[in-house]
């Protein structure tokens, strides 16, 4: 046995390294990088005027307590280390405005729907789900109003969290530390319920919650990561560089932040989608030759590509495999994991 077949058959035999291979396999067969890219466009639009509307309805909500609306304003702009920091320095600007707050409800739509819409492809392609089942244009933008609230509304709740933390101070010390060590755990809660309730809401396809939520943690466990590298970024990247690197530097930073958030969002869906439908082990060599044995994942996922391409009810589809060339290294395909 050549080096290739005994990398497939080592692969095989070990479960975290199969499923491992399998969702790289997935992500570059459904063109992860391009929907993550899409992610962040809209992403990119919807941040600013976003944060524009929150600083807007915060000046006309809380004008009578200028300390509660900076306070507010400081845990929820946290959230958005590259660009908050820089909104929250020039606060002045943004004082209740009936243009700024017309402009930001409009940018936020446009932007939030079409980020809605980017998930919700992204996600029945990971799912393969066929075009003809999934949403028209305004159900699809139907659900994106539905994503919009559950994202307001986890966003006010990390605000209050990091609010509750800020100001824990002038409390007890019991509360003090209480407070500061259940920050965390309570946003990672949250982030966990709002993927996992995005996946079923933008997804045409019935999933088990049970199911999802390893992935949804470690999603969550990533966003908080890429919040504190963000937060470093302006700290000690930025801070005192305005005049060299300007704007230019906050947009890359912002857009190379929105990207990694996209990416990790669609990996973990991937890998939920890979584990949940058993499409592992892939043999090693069938990305890159025709030659090479298909395993029954193999075999399912490249029949689920096909399917998915289906645009109507009546429309059928069949994969068939041929056998492939005599003499291929590859190990035999094992047998399939037990129960789903």
């Amino acid at each position: 046995m050549n080096v290739l077949g005994r990398l497939d058959a080592y692969q095989r035999q070990r479960r975290s390294v199969a499923l491992t291979l399998a969702v790289i396999y997935k992500f570059i067969d459904d063109q992860g990088t391009y929907m993550a890219a899409l992610i962040t466009y809209y992403g990119f639009l919807s941040l600013f005027p976003m944060l524009l509307l929150l600083v807007t309805v915060l000046g006309f909500a809380l004008h009578g307590d200028a300390e509660l609306q900076q306070q507010v304003l400081h845990s929820a702009l946290s959230q958005f280390p590259v660009i908050g920091d820089q909104i929250e320095r020039n606060i002045h600007s943004f004082h209740g405005s009936d243009f700024a707050l017309a402009v930001g409800i409009a940018g936020s739509l446009y932007g939030a729907l079409g980020v809605a819409q980017a998930l919700q492809n992204a996600f029945n392609t990971v799912w393969a789900v066929p075009q003809h089942s999934r949403p028209n244009a305004l159900a699809a933008r139907l659900r994106g109003l539905a994503l919009l609230g559950l994202l307001a509304t986890a966003l006010l709740v990390s605000s209050a969290l990091a609010a509750l933390t800020g100001t824990a101070h002038h409390w007890p010390t019991w509360v003090d530390w209480g407070a500061r060590a259940a920050a965390l755990p309570l946003s990672l809660a949250v982030d966990t319920v709002l993927l996992v309730t995005s996946f079923k809401l933008l997804t045409t396809r019935h999933l088990r919650v049970r199911l999802l939520w390893p992935e949804a943690l470690g999603a969550s466990l990533v966003w908080q990561g890429l919040l504190t590298a963000g937060t470093y970024y302006v700290g000690h990247e930025l801070h005192g560089a305005t005049a060299t690197y300007g704007l230019f530097g906050i947009v890359l930073g912002l857009m190379a932040w929105i990207y990694l958030g996209a990416l990790t969002l669609v990996v973990c869906a991937e890998s939920a989608a890979v584990r949940t439908r058993h499409l592992w082990p892939r043999s090693v060599a069938a990305p890159f030759t025709d030659e090479a044995p298909l395993t029954r994942a193999d075999r399912r996922a490249y029949t689920s590509y096909a399917t998915a391409a289906a645009y109507k009810a009546c429309e059928e589809v069949s994969v068939d495999f041929h056998p492939p060339a005599t003499g291929s290294p590859a190990a035999a395909d094992p047998p399939p994991p037990a129960g789903r």
